[in-house]
């Protein structure tokens, strides 16, 4: 299966239209920029590599690129479906053409038929036995069986078991991980205050502060974690910028300044490299397939766990930064909530 799809750079122009009068008109440079960079970054790269593969699709059957078709997005779901595209991305594949319609300033075209042709594609595979691949969740006794495998004693160990103790207490998308300043970080008599200047549900980025309280056990409280890495930080001279950087295998941390992803000209993990801190922990601690963990297994862990212990929906999305009512949560809690409310419990069997 494939992972994902071709490669363009940017998503389609507007579609040619009469010259606007000023108030109509974009002015070229920093509000085209500006009204573009609207979209996350993780979803302005996704939507490009999606759009140039339909676009070379479109090309190569004669089909008319914008405005598509009922029809031309049926076909095209087949097209991908006879490639053996994962379902999820398929459907972000259409929402991408959608998403086309929408920056060319186009009606959009019904999808029913796309839809049921996607529908039937998942019943079939469904039938052969295909499952959705989803990173395991990262539930507590396997955070402390990573955190207890990292090596004692190395810079390398303290930022690898802050990234993972304080990216299940933040319940953090691995963007939101990355993206973390020292100076986002203020220390109460509770535990740590950390703000999010920015996330997918808040687009606008007001900003918010998510609490952090102390942990139970050293290992894993994420008070303790992080304050053990803000020291080593400290000891390299390094008091502000980005919270997670790169060590080098004589043990030295990145201070020097070069262009990178997120937060300014700093050096800062990438979103990979987080990927790779959760999978070299699962490894180390044994944990069954560990090479299908991600960074979002500790997202994903983070809340079935606090669903299990009883928190609420609405505790969890706002902590989690969802959407309210969103049906991933649901579907969180319903995992602990099979367990939790059982019906065999106390049957007798």
């Amino acid at each position: 299966m494939k992972n994902h799809m071709g490669a363009p750079e940017r998503l389609p122009e507007r579609a040619p239209a009469p010259p606007a009068a000023p108030d109509e008109h974009l002015l070229e440079g920093r509000t085209a920029r500006l009204v573009e960079e609207g979209l996350a970054a993780n979803t302005r790269l996704a939507y490009a590599r999606d759009f140039g593969a339909y676009a070379a699709w479109c090309q190569s059957t004669g089909r008319t690129l914008l405005p598509a078709t009922p029809a031309t997005l049926a076909n095209y779901v087949a097209h991908l479906a006879a490639q053996h595209y994962a379902p999820s991305t398929i459907d972000r594949a259409l929402a991408c053409v959608l998403a086309a319609h929408d920056h060319a300033q186009l009606a959009k075209p019904a999808t029913t038929a796309a839809r049921l042709a996607l529908r039937a594609y998942r019943r079939e595979r469904a039938q052969q036995g295909h499952r959705p691949r989803k990173s395991p969740p990262i539930t507590v006794d396997r955070l402390r069986a990573m955190v207890d495998a990292l090596p004692d004693g190395t810079p390398a160990g303290r930022r690898d078991r802050a990234v993972l103790v304080l990216g299940f207490a933040l319940m953090g998308r691995r963007s939101e991980i990355t993206d973390i300043d020292i100076d986002d970080l203020t220390s109460t008599a509770d535990g740590l205050e950390l703000y999010i200047p920015y996330s997918k549900t808040d687009q606008d980025a007001h900003g918010e502060i998510v609490a952090i309280p102390y942990g139970q056990h050293p290992q894993t409280c994420p008070i303790r974690v992080t304050r053990a890495w803000l020291t080593d930080l400290a000891a390299a001279g390094l008091t502000t910028g980005p919270l997670f950087r790169p060590i080098d295998r004589h043990g030295r941390i990145a201070a020097h300044a070069h262009p990178a992803a997120g937060r300014g000209r700093r050096e800062r993990l990438t979103s990979q490299s987080i990927n790779l801190i959760v999978k070299r922990a699962a490894a180390a601690a044994g944990l069954d397939h560990a090479d299908a963990y991600t960074a979002h297994g500790l997202r994903a862990g983070g809340a079935t766990s606090a669903a299990k212990a009883g928190a609420p929906m609405s505790a969890i999305t706002r902590h989690g930064r969802w959407a309210d009512g969103s049906p991933v949560v649901a579907g969180y809690i319903r995992q602990a909530d099979k367990w939790n409310d059982n019906p065999l419990h106390g049957i007798g069997l």
